[in-house]
């Protein structure tokens, strides 16, 4: 095993890691809400605390931001992906002790290093070599692998091995479990050595800014991951709470969903990515604002159902139409420091979008979807504008 790993590529040694700390991720992430609200959190304390750790990740990211290199990405991962590990064994630890603050603390600390670790995977990548492909190749691997952790969930809660009961907090070491295995992978990945300039956040905000296209797609990020997050940022509770599934249930269905969405994203990629972009974006946002607003005026759980899991459905699939075109644009000296603001700007979404979710979801899941339509009229139509700007960019460029 060890020497088949050796001769991997480096790219695919990275993702060998991501696979592992995916797999912790999506089984840690499925049950996490569910999990807080066995340590008596109501929902609005459980929307409350994503959203601030949220909040505590700008701040981390902006620090990070100033410190780190490419050449020292290696570094920092292990470091993070370690210190996830404690978190997660705290957490584990503290089960049903009624240590509130102590719960609160740690969920925003593994947040933190959660999203430094999700930042730092792509521009280790970009070191060795940056395409369209790679990007989508490397968003796959994570939704792919997050599905089998959601997988082993499934396949365990409820159940009994020897006189085991596998409870939430079982899931929990199992998913640090999975963490050290990324650990012990990314140990055993040499570091490669690049020539880089180092870039202030002061000089890559006014690289960036430079860039109208940039420019837009960060303003159309921020307003995606808040129309992504009101209505689906507590989707495990609705699903529970309000469509009355059971919790293993609840974790079969995301999976089955979620692994049809890994392979609609593989297929699109191959196969079904067109040669009209519009069509493209009507297709990933424009079917799911119908559903969504559908959902509202109705006020029907069935549709509200079927725009849940569309949603899920089509959310890993054409990243190299809505994503990867904007992010490949950038310079690799400002890679990093981009991936960074991204992923601030991305946080303060979705602790924004937690919050409105958190705020509305006595009323019920029609005006969750409901709200969130509202915000995906502003992401769909900055969405066409991106496109049309590439294209004139493309013919002045010819």
């Amino acid at each position: 095993m060890g020497e088949k790993f050796s001769k991997l590529k480096t790219e695919n040694k990275i993702l060998v890691m991501l696979a592992f700390f995916s797999i912790s991720k999506g089984l840690w992430e499925n049950f996490r809400q569910l999990w807080l609200q066995d340590n008596n959190l109501d929902v609005t304390q459980i929307s409350q605390i994503l959203s601030i750790a949220s909040l505590f990740c700008v701040f981390a990211l902006i620090i990070f931001s100033k410190k780190l290199s490419l050449n020292k990405i290696k570094g920092v991962l292990s470091f993070s992906i370690f210190m996830k590990g404690i978190c997660l064994l705290l957490l584990c630890i503290i089960n049903h002790k009624e240590y509130i603050n102590i719960i609160n603390i740690l969920v925003i600390l593994d947040t933190i290093f959660e999203k430094v670790i999700t930042i730092s995977v792509y521009p280790f990548i970009v070191t060795i070599k940056k395409d369209d492909k790679l990007y989508s190749k490397r968003k796959l691997v994570e939704y792919l692998f997050c599905d089998l952790g959601i997988l082993i969930g499934g396949i365990f809660i409820g159940r009994t091995i020897g006189k085991v009961l596998i409870s939430y907090n079982v899931c929990l070491l199992i998913s640090v479990v999975f963490l050290a295995l990324s650990f012990i992978t990314i140990l055993n990945i040499k570091s490669p050595k690049v020539d880089e300039k180092r870039v202030s956040l002061k000089d890559a905000i006014k690289y960036l800014s430079k860039d109208k296209i940039i420019r837009i797609y960060t303003i159309y990020y921020l307003i995606g991951k808040i129309a992504m997050d009101t209505g689906l940022g507590l989707k495990m509770l609705m699903l529970t709470n309000i469509l009355n599934f059971s919790d293993s249930g609840a974790t079969n269905y995301l999976l089955i969903v979620g692994v049809l969405a890994d392979l609609l994203g593989i297929m699109a990629l191959k196969y079904l990515t067109g040669k009209n972009d519009y069509m493209t974006i009507t297709i990933k946002f424009g079917i799911r604002f119908l559903l969504y607003a559908l959902s509202f005026v109705t006020n029907n759980l069935i549709i509200c159902f079927i725009a849940i899991t569309w949603s899920i459905l089509i959310s890993t699939a054409y990243e190299n139409i809505t994503d990867a075109p904007y992010i490949n644009r950038v310079q690799n000296d400002f890679q990093m420091m981009f991936t960074n603001i991204r992923y601030i700007v991305g946080l303060i979404g979705t602790s924004i979008g937690l919050y409105f979710a958190g705020s509305i979801y006595n009323l019920g899941i029609p005006y969750m979807l409901g709200l969130s339509s509202l915000f995906m009229i502003f992401q769909i139509g900055m969405a066409y504008y991106l496109i049309y700007l590439r294209k004139m960019e493309k013919r002045y460029n010819e």
